[in-house]
């Protein structure tokens, strides 16, 4: 992730990890010619940050999952509850700080996937790295870049 990420290991640690993830606040999409992916998330209050994500495919809800995200002493905690699965949390790796433009949690007892990188690119696009072991004890993962979208439909 790091060598992916090169400014991650940079830029110097927040002390209050909520306040480094208020950015991921919003609607964002994943527009393609099969299939559109749009995850929202609310402000931080009352401790955490609510989200959900939806996959839609010729018309079709495919996926969807809810997230939550709080503060757990120094780390955020990131819960996955993905369509017809158990939920799953992923921490913020000890030892490494939260930072301002990425977001990184992990489960290395989950299958798949066991980190998550959600790393901001500006103020109206990010990508989520998604990785998890692979064939051979490899790594395999892949990008999803999003863009800040309206979370209100258009009138």
């Amino acid at each position: 992730v790091l060598l992916s990420f090169p400014a991650y290991a940079q830029e110097a640690p927040l002390t209050d990890p909520m306040a480094s993830a208020a950015w991921l606040a919003g609607c964002w999409e994943l527009r393609t010619e099969r299939h559109t992916v749009l995850e929202m998330w609310m402000p931080a209050d009352g401790g955490m940050m609510l989200g959900s994500s939806r996959t839609v495919a010729t018309g079709e809800a495919r996926q969807y999952e809810h997230l939550r995200l709080h503060v757990d002493g120094a780390r955020l905690v990131y819960t996955a509850i993905p369509s017809g699965q158990s939920e799953a949390a992923f921490t913020s790796p000890a030892g490494a700080p939260v930072r301002a433009d990425s977001l990184v949690f992990e489960n290395l007892s989950h299958d798949f996937p066991q980190r998550l990188v959600y790393r901001r690119l500006g103020a109206d696009s990010l990508t989520v790295r998604v990785e998890g072991p692979g064939p051979g004890g490899s790594t395999r993962g892949f990008d999803q870049p999003m863009r800040r979208v309206r979370c209100e439909p258009p009138v």
